[in-house]
């Protein structure tokens, strides 16, 4: 049989503390008129932020 697991709470503030990160790939339009692509590895709460910015 399988043993229950069971979390302290040491183990949840460290699992609740882990950062979540998404990689956002923007492209860009250089003047020769090739398209360059450019990617970031970003919290997830600032992805919004940093598509705004380089848009």
């Amino acid at each position: 049989m399988a043993k229950k697991q069971t979390f302290g709470d040491k183990v949840l503030a460290a699992k609740l503390a882990q950062r979540k990160m998404a990689k956002v790939i923007v492209s860009e339009k250089s003047p020769k008129g090739t398209i360059t692509y450019r990617e970031a590895t970003i919290d997830v709460d600032k992805v919004n932020d940093f598509i705004s910015a380089n848009k």
